[in-house]
């Protein structure tokens, strides 16, 4: 089982930047691949960004050059620094991480950009 929970996630101006944060419990946090998705009220939840267990990142068009992916093992942390905030960025943010076969959930995080 993998636990995990997000923070970081408030009210910013437009053009303003937050740094989510996902905590991860267990022991395979190192050989699993890291997301985070959002979504945004009456619409679908939608894949941001990825890293995987080696350090590879993938980002949506969306957020590609505003958005960074990281993760510290030493920690069992997972990052996402967003700059350059939009309004059309408002959504609840979610970690998710891939042990093997297998996908888990955090609980969300909320962020909303004002105009």
């Amino acid at each position: 089982q993998v636990q995990l929970v997000e923070s970081g996630g408030g009210l910013v101006q437009a053009g303003g930047s937050l740094r989510l944060s996902c905590a991860a419990s267990g022991n395979s946090f190192t050989t699993s691949a890291m997301g985070w998705y959002r979504q945004a009220p009456g619409k679908q939840r939608q894949f941001i960004a990825r890293i995987s267990s080696s350090g590879t990142t993938g980002y949506a068009d969306s957020v590609k050059g505003r958005f960074t992916i990281s993760r510290d093992n030493a920690k069992n942390t997972v990052y996402l620094q967003m700059n350059s905030l939009k309004s059309e960025d408002t959504a609840v943010y979610y970690c998710n991480a891939l042990v093997g076969p297998n996908s888990y959930w955090g609980q969300g995080t909320q962020v909303t950009v004002s105009s």
